[in-house]
């Protein structure tokens, strides 16, 4: 059976269904029986190239995000979140709940093959549970047109906006962007930089929210910033540093993407549904080296960055802002800090439990709703992640291995050793010989 018959029969048909734990179950049923609540509105806030030092929760100490750290005040603040090392694979795990072992999606240059009918996303999980779905900003996979398998409204998204390919999403000037299977054409972009990117991503999430604030919706709204090149329509507030200009740019992309941000909570709360939405804000993968890496300590006392499996190339910034269905008893409070390790492909099992939906089997992914309610959170026996040149990791407990393709493995204690300074591999044979096993095995190829 297809998974379009599959789905489009969700209300008389049984999908093959896990959930992280009887306790994600059981959040899960709480928020369709309490007293008649409405399913919460979910917002996931996917941000480029974003490094897990570059905000004020997480340590930076220069670049202004006073939205985003009142975010993380307001919510739950998590220190072990992970992606990929690259844009396309941490989008295509974050849709379809499968790491990059499993995914067709494995590196940017498989961006241009896509997503298949095959796939099952979130968003077909959400609007199968009754969600109006909207992904805005970059999507990155498949042909740049408006009727192909990979777009988003044949992914389940009701709505689309914003860039089609991968490449395309690196022009924040753009002369043209989709409307679901319309191209839009801002023509003043072809003599200069006039209508920027990021402005009509807001315009339109904004747009969203008021033609559907009295139902529960789901919007992915993808910001392109602080992807380069550093473009920004204006470098203030930090015009007047004695910084080079590309630094000042990199500030004020994210410090702009903060208030962006902003714009959209205000409108949350100018329809008095703040209290009944999931706000959820992460990055696709750790920092570029093009600029500020070390000017910023973008990647805080991580190793690496962009591209690379070490720790600053796939830990990211994760906070979750509950909504009041999710504010029962027992669940952290405002402003807790989160340990437990969760991961792009958790997304799709994590959502679909808050939404009372029903997950597809077979994801890599499991529910971190119990880690946001207070209740146990399962884990799992690893996480696996690999780059588009061939390196590999994984990590299991306190160990990380990596394995850089055609060298031997590298083992890291992350507990005493998080900045992965000091390799340990030949003191410890047995962890060595259990990464290389689930090395192996979490391959797949598509």
């Amino acid at each position: 059976m297809s998974r379009r018959r599959l789905l489009a029969g969700i209300g008389a048909l049984a999908l093959a269904c896990v959930t992280g734990s009887e306790a994600a179950a059981a959040a899960g049923q709480a928020l369709r029986v309490d007293g008649g609540r409405r399913k919460p509105n979910i917002i996931l806030i996917v941000l480029d190239d974003l490094g897990y030092g570059e905000i004020g929760s997480y340590g930076q100490k220069t670049i202004k995000t006073p939205v985003l750290d009142r975010l993380a005040a307001e919510g739950l603040r998590f220190t072990q979140a992970y992606a990929n090392p690259t844009c396309a694979p941490s989008r295509a795990s974050l849709l379809t709940g499968l790491h990059t072992g499993h995914s067709r999606i494995k590196g940017n240059g498989d961006s241009g093959k896509g997503l298949v009918a095959e796939d099952v996303t979130v968003a077909e999980t959400l609007r199968a549970a009754g969600y109006a779905t909207s992904h805005i900003g970059k999507w990155g996979f498949g042909p740049d047109n408006g009727d192909n398998p990979s777009h988003p409204n044949s992914q389940g998204y009701d709505h689309f906006f914003g860039y089609i390919t991968h490449g395309h999403a690196h022009d924040y000037w753009p002369t043209y962007l989709w409307r679901d299977a319309e191209r839009i054409a801002y023509p003043e972009n072809e003599g200069g930089d006039v209508t920027y990117a990021g402005d009509l991503f807001t315009t339109e999430a904004l747009d969203f929210i008021d033609r559907n604030h009295d139902r529960p919706f789901f919007l992915n709204l993808n910001y392109t910033t602080p992807h380069g090149p550093n473009e920004v329509p204006s470098d203030a507030p930090y015009t007047d540093e004695d910084w080079p200009q590309p630094e000042r740019n990199h500030a004020a992309q994210i410090t702009w993407t903060d208030g962006a941000i902003g714009k959209v909570l205000d409108r949350l709360e100018r329809h008095g549904v703040a209290d009944d939405t999931l706000v959820v804000f992460t990055s696709d993968n750790g920092p570029h080296a093009l600029h500020g890496v070390e000017f910023f300590d973008s990647n805080g006392p991580l190793r690496g960055t962009k591209f690379t499996v070490y720790e600053g190339g796939i830990r990211v910034p994760l906070i979750v802002r509950l909504p009041a269905a999710l504010r029962s008893a027992g669940a952290p409070t405002a402003g807790s800090v989160l340990r437990q390790k969760v991961a792009v492909w958790d997304f799709l099992p994590t959502l679909s439990d808050v939404a009372g939906g029903e997950t597809p089997a077979g994801l890599d992914g499991i529910s971190f709703l119990p880690a946001l309610t207070g209740k146990s959170q399962p884990d799992r026996p690893y996480l696996y992640w690999q780059s588009e040149g061939g390196d590999q990791a994984v990590r299991f407990g306190r160990w990380k291995a990596v394995r850089r393709k055609g060298k031997a493995v590298e083992l890291y204690d992350l507990w005493s050793d998080l900045g992965e300074s000091k390799n340990i591999a030949s003191s410890h044979s047995n962890q060595v010989r259990s990464a290389e096993k689930w090395l192996a095995d979490a391959v797949v190829v598509k």
